[in-house]
């Protein structure tokens, strides 16, 4: 799990400078955000499934299910926090690198 996340972290990255170099400053800052706001609450979904596999009792699907859904609504949250506090959003850049760091693990699942 933790290669996965550090995958999407520093996807977030390169796509943020391949935006900043494209585009500008706003589209680097707009992937940058983007990105971050996949690969945050996919960081907060394995650690809180970690910690649950450590528990007494071993893991329990119902801590799976509200995991996804915390994930969810923090994605959610998150995207909407850009988009009220950031006025210089580039929502090409913010969506794309959004969608690339949510598909980086195929990197991973792909590899030898």
């Amino acid at each position: 799990m933790a290669r996965i996340i550090l995958l999407q972290i520093a996807t977030a990255f390169i796509a943020a400078l391949v935006a900043l170099l494209a585009s500008g400053l706003s589209s680097g800052i707009s992937a940058l955000l983007g990105g971050l706001c996949c690969a945050l609450p996919n960081a907060f979904f394995a650690l809180r499934l970690l910690s649950s596999v450590q528990k007494p009792g071993g893991a329990n699907p119902m801590n799976f299910f509200v995991g996804e859904f915390i994930k969810i609504a923090l994605t959610i949250a998150l995207m909407g926090a850009v988009v009220l506090f950031y006025p210089g959003l580039n929502w090409l850049a913010f969506l794309a690198a959004f969608i690339v760091v949510m598909k980086s693990y195929l990197i991973l699942l792909f590899r030898h």
